[in-house]
């Protein structure tokens, strides 16, 4: 056997391989292949920032020679937008079409390049859903990112099947100068990190799974006995061989995009085993792992590392790579070049041969000898499934919206599984499309507006009319110099060509003002998945919420969207106006689509706001809704520069809402239209498109605007200069406090004990409530902002109940209900906590936020906030009586929680114990029907209690106050009584809060950093300019780059990353992903109380207090009274120089 690699030209020669790129590919040939789903991929893009996304997406565009490659890597066919060129980096998802032949057959691929930046994972979340593959892009010197992380937890939500590119190989040989068996140990590493991922995610599904059928056989009655769940077993008995990417399963693929070469290890394995007679299947299952090659017994043996030889990856495939880099790239040797272009068989073109730049010739040599766009297209035909192949697993999660179970569907629609996974293209087939975004293209770029090449006929016609044109000026020049001879027509004529003026002014006006209107036009972007979507066809469009069940039950049985049909909730019919094939910048109108391909739609804008689900069956579920991994978070109020300009603002506002998966628009409460984002690149984004696009105005944007949360903590236990609180101390503090804030209280309605217990009388002195605020753990906090979806699922059940209506609940809800009371339960021990979770009142703000009211009253047994999950144990039992003015109550707590004392931010993390609620009652004749109501004889009853209190004395002298009170209080329970009682409520939790110790909560970011050694100082720096916190450093084995992992306040993350790249001179670049509310622990009330304190920060105290600030910069914005002096403790300047 010939040794392969004993001289530097010892590259393979490219036997039977020879690949010509294919020409473009005609409309109608796509339509042909549009119609064979067999042969249909659906695939995205996925990667980092910077990966090499676009840049992989142009050489698959130029094997169809829609861009020359000599573009690639330059023009970035996909990124259309200016700003996506200027910046550098992809903002939004777009599709192409292409076609490739292998094997004899011909294949569409339908390709979604998409985002990397963290600002724009919603587009990546659209890209996913439409997808049956993903090609992960991975960077071979940075490895796995943390973006790289997310976009593979998307794809597996998404359950698509993903494969591997690990791009940039060529840093490895230019930038790192690693010899081939330091850059094969370096690829292992990057495998295995990718690998680890999904692994953990595979791990967390299988566990998932066995918790449930441990549930189950629990929930069955399964005996008891000494069960020891052994959660391995599972992982153990699962299959996971299929979902890892290895060389030698073909799922990976070895890159350099920007030189156009790429190789799996088929590729090799085909050359060598016609040169060496070894069997191809043999070289694909050794090229890669721990194998070598003995030259002396002409045999593959394993145990390379073992012997310190070298693997037959490093040996048969990096070698000649690097080989041909050092010829070409490095040494520029011709001679050597000459020997390699020979032994491979090559041809180039002499213009490359002698151009200045060697990666011209480097990027000639690769794209015949290892064409990228070959190796990724095959690999893509191969490995990726076609829509025919989709999961039955994925089609029920599609249809399973919100806590619905498939299996609880009506029978129609689980019979419309079947359609998903025929995708069948036939008359009869329901037609079934999702749309995961709108997105907007200028009217004047649709195929039917578009410039087209005229004809002779059009040309003549055109000829003629600018003849008629010219000679009607000429006779209109001859008799304006007839009337300046004849002064008295010369006024008849101006009329008439005023007249003329005029119409045409009016006319000018009009068509600029329907230009205007019709600038822009929004395209559906979609997939069929069952059915043929045809022009001018009336569909179904089912809102998020629709619910087939009552959809079918309201509909007669065989209907459709083109009938007259009765109001069905959540559903509306619409017809398509025009259908397209989406080719990256432009579009190509079609008449029909087959089920199986993307798409994109025209006349569903007035329909669809951002995602929805389209049918020709009202049977149809709509789709479960995307998943986006970045909540919007940056908020800025946008107003025009010009008043008169404002009805333009909001329209471009409402366009802009549709046209952005992620952005969201407001109008507070103050009537400031709020524009919330997911980060700083995106606002900007956003901001030039209403500007530029959507508005077409000049516009005004404030100052970000933070979100704060309020919170109590509990007393603190040291001072500011840690030292130990005597307990003496403490409650000297606290009076002092409270002797402060009596000052400044009624103290006629009102009363503070030491304890934090606030008692408020309302000012018709009907009502008495005592509230105490109490700190929830932060783990509570966090449950119940993680299960705000479940909490308003559970409120609007227990709405159904009190109005009397039965709503159907699943018992997968049930299951979710119960099990986020058992986690409170858990979570609250201790005797202050006992029975709380059974006595919760409600959840606020808006009845599902993270606080709790908690009803502590004595004798007062209100219906559970969990009477959903006892409802069939207690039928027979009488249920408990609601008293009156319950709600307001109710109410009251809920504008507490809404805006807090400190800036009118909402709160977090408090429960507000109702300890007393007492309704004054009177001696009067009508006492006796009042006495027959059971709430009454209860509420009088604590009144006699009431009565013999001074701070609530009532003094019924007069009877038009006591009938007056006695009809408010006994038959309007909405009146002034009820309002009164709110404001009370409000006011009394409010004191609460400010009777404990305030703190604010800061939203903040999960910031990961890359950097190399040599700025590292300056990372840090910047992190701790900012108040960031570092929480993790770790070096990635075999390079220089460190990770960084560290949470920052979004508030001071403005401006972050541009600072960062100028202080690190664009060598470190951060990604910022919202994490978590954090306490900020400085009191921004605080005041030097303690000697040590008075030592340590003297008289003035007037050291940052980080919390103080941001809470005066929110009061000042929202236009609170905001307590600070402008000067405090100024000298006189003295002046020392001489009056000259």
């Amino acid at each position: 056997m010939i040794s392969v690699n004993q001289g530097s030209t010892a590259l393979p020669p490219h036997i039977g391989l020879a690949w010509v790129a294919m020409g473009h590919t005609s409309l109608e040939r796509l339509i042909e292949l549009q119609k064979n789903p067999a042969n249909i991929r659906n695939l995205c893009i996925l990667a980092h920032v910077d990966h090499g996304k676009t840049t992989l997406a142009d050489c698959l565009v130029a094997s169809n020679g829609i861009i020359s490659s000599r573009q690639i890597g330059k023009l970035r066919y996909l990124d259309s937008r200016e700003d996506e060129q200027i910046r550098g980096i992809t903002m939004k998802s777009s599709a192409i079409s292409l076609h490739y032949q292998e094997g004899g057959k011909d294949y569409l691929l339908n390709l979604i390049d998409s985002p990397g930046h963290v600002d724009f994972s919603s587009e990546v979340s659209t890209a996913v859903r439409l997808c049956d593959g993903a090609i992960v892009v991975v960077d071979a010197v940075e490895g796995v990112c943390p973006q790289t992380q997310v976009v593979l937890r998307q794809a597996w939500l998404e359950n698509i099947r993903p494969v591997l590119v690990i791009n940039k190989v060529d840093r490895l040989i230019m930038e790192l100068k690693l010899t081939p068996q330091e850059a094969y140990t370096h690829l292992q590493k990057i495998m295995e990190q990718v690998n680890a991922v999904t692994g953990t995610l595979f791990t967390s599904r299988v566990m998932e799974e066995q918790a449930e059928k441990a549930k189950e056989e629990k929930g069955s009655g399964a005996p008891p006995g000494d069960q020891v769940y052994d959660w391995s077993a599972g992982l153990e008995a699962a299959d996971d061989s299929h979902l890892y990417f290895s060389p030698d399963q073909g799922n990976v693929i070895f890159a350099s995009a920007i030189d156009g070469w790429g190789f799996s290890i088929q590729h090799f394995a085909h050359i060598y085993s016609e040169r060496m007679g070894i069997n191809a299947e043999v070289l694909r299952k050794t090229l890669w792992g721990d194998f070598y090659l003995n030259a002396k017994a002409k045999k593959i043996m394993k145990g390379a590392q073992f012997k310190g030889k070298k693997p037959l990856f490093v040996q048969l495939v990096l070698d000649n790579i690097w080989n041909l880099y050092d010829a070409v790239v490095i040494r520029r040797d011709k001679e050597k070049v000459e020997k390699v272009l020979a032994s491979l068989g090559i041809s180039v073109m002499a213009r490359d041969s002698r151009h200045s730049d060697p990666k011209v010739l480097l990027s000639a040599i690769c794209s015949q000898w290892l064409p990228v766009s070959q190796a990724v297209l095959s690999m893509v035909c191969n490995k990726l499934p076609s829509p025919l192949q989709i999961a039955a697993e994925r089609v029920e999660k599609l249809m399973s919206v919100g806590v619905r179970r498939f299996d609880t569907l009506p029978e129609r629609t689980q019979e419309l599984k079947n359609a998903f996974l025929q995708c069948s293209s036939n008359e009869n087939a329901p037609v079934i499309v999702f749309v995961s975004k709108m997105f907007a293209v200028d009217t004047k770029a649709l195929p039917q507006n578009r410039q087209r090449p005229l004809t002779q006929a059009e040309i003549a016609q055109r000829t003629e009319l600018a003849r008629q044109r010219h000679a009607e000026r000429m006779a209109a020049e001859q008799i304006t110099a007839v009337g300046h001879q004849n002064p008295s027509g010369n006024i008849q004529l101006n009329i008439q060509l005023g007249g003329l003026c005029k119409d045409e002014m009016e006319t000018q006006v009009l068509k600029e003002s329907k230009e205007e209107e019709q600038r822009d036009t929004f395209i559906a972007f979609a997939r069929v998945y069952s059915g043929v979507v045809k022009r001018g066809q009336r569909i179904f469009i089912l809102g998020p919420k629709y619910d087939p069940a009552q959809g079918l039950s309201m509909l007669p049985e065989q209907c459709s969207a083109s009938d007259s049909l009765p109001d069905v909730p959540h559903l509306s019919c619409c017809s398509i106006e025009n259908v397209y094939l989406l080719m990256g910048q432009e579009l190509e109108e079609l008449e029909e689509v087959p089920s199986g391909n993307v798409l994109g739609i025209k006349g569903l804008e007035e329909f669809i706001l951002k995602s929805a689900t389209i049918s020709t069956t009202p049977a149809c579920p709509p789709f479960t809704p995307l998943n986006f991994e970045a909540s919007p978070i940056v908020r800025v109020a946008v107003e025009s520069k010009h008043p008169s300009e404002m009805p333009k603002l909001v329209r471009g506002m409402r366009l802009l809402n549709q046209a952005d998966p992620c952005a969201e628009v407001l109008i507070q409460e103050t009537g400031e239209h709020v524009l919330v984002t997911a980060g700083e690149v995106h606002l900007q984004r956003c901001l030039d498109d209403l500007k530029n696009r959507f508005a077409k105005i000049e516009i005004s944007a404030s100052k970000p605007i933070i979100p704060f949360r309020e919170t109590v903590v509990r007393p603190p236990k040291v001072d500011m200069v840690n030292e130990d609180l005597g307990k003496q101390h403490k409650v000297a503090i606290i009076h002092q406090v409270k002797e402060e804030g009596s000052h400044s209280r009624s103290s006629e309605t009102l009363h503070v004990d030491s304890s934090g217990l606030v008692t408020l009388t309302t000012p018709n002195k009907l009502a008495t409530v005592s509230v105490r605020a109490i700190p929830l753990p932060q783990e509570v906090t966090c449950l119940l902002e993680n299960s705000s979806a479940l909490i308003r699922t559970l409120e609007q059940v227990n709405m159904s109940l009190r109005e009397g209506r039965n709503q159907d609940v699943s018992a997968r809800t049930l299951e979710a209900i119960a099990d986020l009371k058992a986690q409170m339960e858990h979570m609250l021990q201790g005797r202050k906590w006992m029975n709380a979770v059974e006595h919760i009142w409600a959840f606020g703000p808006r009845r599902y936020g993270p606080n709790i009211l908690l009803n502590k009253l004595d004798g007062y047994q209100r219906p559970s906030l969990w009477q959903c999950l006892c409802r069939e144990d207690k039928d027979g039992a009488q249920a408990p009586i609601t008293r009156d003015f319950d709600n307001s109550i109710v109410s009251g707590f809920q504008l507490a929680t809404l805006s807090g004392p400190m800036c009118e931010e909402p709160l977090m993390g408090v429960c507000f114990a109702i300890e007393r609620w007492d309704i004054q009652s009177l001696n009067s004749p009508y006492q006796n029907n009042l006495e027959e109501n059971p709430t009454f004889q209860e509420a009088s009853g604590a009144s006699k209690a009431l009565e013999s209190s001074d701070a609530l004395e009532v003094n019924p002298t007069e009877p038009s106050q006591v009938k007056r009170l006695l009809e408010t209080t006994s038959t309007d329970c909405y009146g002034p009584v009820s309002g009164q009682l709110i404001a009370a409520v409000k006011e009394a939790c409010r004191h609460a809060f400010q009777a404990q110790p305030q703190r604010l909560m800061a939203a903040m970011y999960t910031c990961e950093i890359m950097a190399t050694a040599e700025v590292l100082g300056r990372v840090y720096g910047v992190l701790g300019k900012r108040e960031g916190r570092i929480l993790q450093e770790e070096m990635k084995e075999g390079t220089e780059i460190f990770i960084i992992k560290a949470v920052l306040p979004v508030a001071e993350s403005f401006g972050f990353a541009d600072e960062f790249r100028k202080r690190t001179s664009g060598l470190a670049s951060p990604q910022m992903v919202f994490s978590h509310w954090e306490v900020i622990s400085s009191d921004p009330f605080w005041v030097p109380t303690t000697e040590e304190e008075y030592l340590h920060f003297g008289e003035k105290a007037d050291s940052t207090n980080q919390a103080l600030k941001y809470m005066n910069a929110v009061r000042r914005r929202k236009g609170l009274y905001v307590e600070e002096k402008i000067v405090e403790h100024a000298e006189k300047q003295r002046t020392l120089s001489k009056n000259k």
